[in-house]
């Protein structure tokens, strides 16, 4: 990824919803929380499309910040599978304070969880 690392994320599976997506797919809507460096507690509905082994993904988040502001932000991302039951990410960011900001990270399956690193220009 371009940029300094400006922080982490680590986020837990909240809930997931599965519906037909195009060309006989499955589009897989999951919700995370958890907190973000310099962002505060945030909120984030991800849309994967693809398979169990690779694919694209949108989100939608929102962030709370520890001054009582609030930030959203919408991204695209891909993944692709990096072990048993985990899926590494990439993706690229634009908050509503005017930022860019890309990501690294990895999801792991088992235990509901993502967790990576944030980079910034």
């Amino acid at each position: 990824m371009a940029g300094k690392a400006i922080g982490e994320f680590s986020f837990k599976l909240v809930a997931t919803r599965n519906s037909p997506g195009p060309a006989g797919s499955v589009l897989i809507e999951a919700n995370w929380e958890g907190t973000t460096t310099g962002f505060g507690a945030a909120f984030d509905t991800v849309t994967y499309v693809g398979g169990p082994k690779n694919g694209t993904y949108s989100e939608c988040a929102t962030a709370y910040l520890d001054n009582g502001d609030g930030l959203s932000a919408l991204g695209q991302g891909t993944y692709e599978s990096s072990g048993k039951h985990r899926w590494r990410t990439q993706s690229f960011v634009q908050i509503s304070d005017g930022r860019r900001v890309t990501g690294e990270g990895e999801i792991d399956l088992a235990s509901r969880t993502w967790k990576g690193t944030i980079f910034g220009g």
